[in-house]
């Protein structure tokens, strides 16, 4: 059969995805000062309701409030802000896609200013970001058991309040990754050393979120196709979690790479990656046809999405048609263009149109298109329109304002 972006994908849990576009996790930290959802956030999801995209995930919510990534993000302990939750799902799956909530744990990746202390699997700091984050505390075993029942508390309070899936964040350097790399996990118990000691906290999460509500509800797990560090993870070793992920039966494997120290899942810009990368768009092409044909060679059955990349009607109708992938995830796109799915599988839009507006600042390039891209998501929370006129200079000031991410008092220790 000839597989074309509007062809329905049948997961296998049974449950179907309308196309083969998805909105990809965003950094929204769009949550009050309780980590709750807010109106704004609410008010975003039901205009990408109205997207076109078969797949919406959300963007990072944590497990624990005491370990924040960033300012604004929705964290999940237990049922207390249900009504909140239910009105998110409702807004997502208004109009009939998927709705699936990503959930996370920082470890490492806990900036000082919001958190009193960082875990993580060994006591290794983040390099290459003086001051934003601290010197992490080593896990004890319990602990780790008692982050895993997090995740399987969060995934089942999402599931009851309407979301039709979850999304196990292993990627980008949050704790999950930490402990797959060999680099920022130095144990030696059961949590360490071997490669598969290494991944059996996520393949531990998987099963405890699985044994929540069972296998009618899909699951999907993010995972870095490498570290890009040397003495990181590399190819081959994910390639041994993507088969351990497919023996338990994920739902859909989402592939990116990189770290808050090597960030290839930033790559927007385009610069440093290869010509043969950009001719074909996605970024993490290459890999998913080596993990597809590992997967079938195992005799598994694994669908696969990459993101970071696409920006073209043809880049990811040739991804899908050529068999590499099965999903193609959307996330910068969506924001300056909330319709852009829906365009692309009308075949109204060709390509993405609008582009950061950038600082031309080598040093502060990154974090001011992150600014950028934040201060429009903002906008769309807000009713408004993004602007893509918008000059970088004036999103610093808002985007400190906004977010509080000056000033914040530092939260209660961590307990387990």
């Amino acid at each position: 059969m000839s597989v074309e972006l509007s062809t329905p994908l049948t997961l296998p849990s049974g449950v179907t995805l309308a196309n083969r576009i998805a909105k990809s996790a965003l950094s929204e930290a769009l949550a009050d000062r309780a980590q709750a959802p807010t109106a704004e956030l609410i008010r975003l999801y039901r205009r990408w309701a109205d997207s076109g995209a078969g797949l919406l995930i959300t963007g990072n919510v944590m497990v624990d409030r005491r370990a924040l990534g960033e300012p604004g993000n929705v964290a999940i302990e237990d049922d207390r802000h249900l009504d909140l939750l239910g009105q998110w799902a409702e807004a997502a799956t208004a109009r009939g896609a998927q709705a699936w909530v990503q959930l996370n744990h920082p470890g490492r990746q806990a900036p000082r200013g919001l958190n009193r202390e960082a875990v993580a699997p060994s006591e290794i700091t983040v390099t290459g970001a003086p001051g934003v984050f601290g010197k992490p505390r080593a896990l004890s075993s319990a602990e780790i058991k008692g982050i895993i029942r997090r995740f399987a508390t969060a995934a089942r309070v999402v599931v009851d309040a309407g979301f039709t899936g979850v999304q196990i964040h292993a990627a980008h350097g949050y704790l999950i990754s930490q402990f797959l790399s060999p680099l920022t996990n130095r144990r030696t118990d059961e949590w360490g050393g071997s490669a598969e000691n290494r991944r059996r906290f996520l393949l531990e999460i998987v099963a405890a979120v699985r044994a929540e509500f069972g296998p009618r509800i899909p699951i999907g797990v993010k995972l870095n196709s490498a570290d890009f560090q040397r003495g990181g993870m590399t190819e081959d070793e994910s390639t041994e979690v993507v088969l351990a992920l497919a023996k338990k039966g994920i739902d859909l494997l989402e592939i990116s790479g990189g770290n808050y120290e090597s960030t290839a899942f930033m790559g927007a810009s385009g610069e440093g990656v290869k010509a043969s990368t950009r001719a074909r768009e996605a970024y993490f092409l290459d890999y998913a046809e080596r993990a597809r044909k590992a997967i079938a060679d195992s005799g598994a059955e694994l669908p696969l999405m990459v993101t970071g990349g696409f920006r073209s009607r043809l880049g990811m109708a040739e991804a899908v048609a050529g068999d590499a992938v099965d999903i193609v995830g959307l996330g910068r796109p969506l924001i300056m263009e909330p319709d852009l799915p829906r365009r692309l599988l009308a075949g109204e839009a060709g390509a993405m149109l609008v582009h950061p507006r950038r600082l031309r600042i080598k040093h502060l390039e990154g974090m001011g298109e992150l600014m950028w891209f934040g201060v429009q998501l903002r906008r769309i929370g807000q009713g408004k329109e993004p602007d893509p006129t918008r000059h970088p200079l004036r999103n610093l000031p808002h985007y400190l304002h906004t977010t509080g991410l000056i000033g914040r008092p530092a939260r209660r220790g961590f307990t387990g």
